[in-house]
């Protein structure tokens, strides 16, 4: 999973990004002091590789990870290649969803390129960005089709006349996230990628004494969130700054900051929960003594789908899956107990993974 941060310069986006992933990404107080987006690549917390470690002692733990792209910071004109707008562009297109750091505090010692805050604005300057260059997509593809539509094929008729309604919407400011669409329709999003409808978490960047508190104490963020529910986008709170701390503390100094903040969860662990859920991810894992393993895969994948994460070899050959819930596992202490008692099932083709799953595969090619 690759995951891009953006916002507007001066926002907290690069130092959010440096603390979450401690890539070291270069931070400063002026536009565009990150040109060539920074890449970091962050472990997924999950308890549940360390209960299986203990249990089978396995010479490698792999935990699942997600990748964090730092993407330069943006300004108004970006579509048509104003400032750094063009490597802006190119770099959301290559990630699965978009992680939109918003300003939601004052600091008169930190500028902001508009010269105040106001978080709807910040986001519409990125949003309209994303559709102005949708809608020079479609333009292209609806030019396509008409000239198809002249050799006589009247089948061209039903997409054009569903993307010029589409630009209808784009043209009022309306997100492609936000809209619903019909299975033949999504079919035919399929040829045009656009950056609208790329899902979102707006991460509400607030003061370091906001952080614990309700989202209603702060006017901002209670903005942000209205926003982000008008187009069933995922919304979170974080403090650049205290993640800046919690990243120089180990596992149980952190528990302890976390504690004296009166939160539950850093910055990261929110954003992952979040993108998990706003993607539709789940993890599968795998034990043995060689390695315990948590993989990444859609909610719904079916058995030798999910094996070919592994290997292609293991979907190609897919024979069965010896499939045991994690939670029974943990109940009965060990894999030959579970067995006893009936709770290691064989599962066929039409299997649909559950979160939790400790799967061996069964193949042969």
């Amino acid at each position: 999973m690759k995951l891009g941060i953006v916002g507007l310069p001066n926002v907290g986006k690069s130092t959010l990004f440096n603390a979450i992933t401690q890539a070291g990404a270069e931070s400063a107080n002026y536009p565009f002091c990150t040109i060539e987006p920074n890449v970091g690549t962050v472990a997924v917390p999950d308890e549940r590789l360390e209960r299986l470690k203990e249990m089978y002692d396995p010479d490698k733990v792999t935990p699942a990870v997600i990748e964090f792209v730092d993407i330069a910071g943006l300004v108004k004109g970006a579509s048509k290649g104003e400032g750094l707008g063009n490597k802006f562009l190119s770099n959301i297109r290559e990630v699965d969803a978009i992680v939109h750091v918003v300003r939601a505090f004052e600091d008169a010692n930190i500028v902001h390129v508009e010269g105040n805050i106001d978080p709807i604005r910040d986001i519409e300057t990125i949003n309209f960005e994303l559709i102005f260059s949708d809608l020079e997509i479609i333009a292209r593809r609806i030019d396509r089709l008409k000239k198809q539509l002249k050799g006589g094929d009247k089948k061209y008729q039903v997409e054009i006349d569903f993307l010029e309604a589409l630009c209808e919407k784009l043209e009022k400011g309306i997100s492609a996230r936000a809209l619903d669409f019909t299975d033949d329709e999504q079919e035919m999003l399929k040829e045009v990628s656009l950056l609208s409808l790329k899902p979102v978490i707006y991460a509400a960047n607030v003061a370091e004494d906001d952080y614990a508190k309700p989202m209603e104490e702060n006017v901002y963020v209670q903005k942000i969130a209205e926003f982000a529910k008008s187009e069933k986008s995922e919304v979170m709170v974080v403090s650049a700054r205290i993640e800046e701390e919690i990243a120089e503390l180990d596992n149980e100094e952190k528990a302890m900051f976390l504690e004296e903040l009166g939160a539950t969860e850093s910055g990261l662990d929110k954003l992952i929960r979040a993108s998990y859920k706003l993607l539709g991810l789940i993890s599968y894992l795998t034990a043995g003594k060689p390695e315990v393993r948590a993989w990444t895969i859609t909610k719904g994948t079916k058995a030798p789908q999910a094996a070919g994460k592994i290997h292609t070899d293991f979907e190609r050959g897919f024979i069965r899956a010896e499939v045991v819930a994690y939670n029974d596992l943990m109940e009965n202490g060990s894999m030959n107990a579970a067995k006893e008692k009936g709770l290691v099932r064989s599962e066929g083709k039409e299997y649909v993974v559950e979160d939790g799953d400790i799967i061996l595969f069964r193949f042969n090619v």
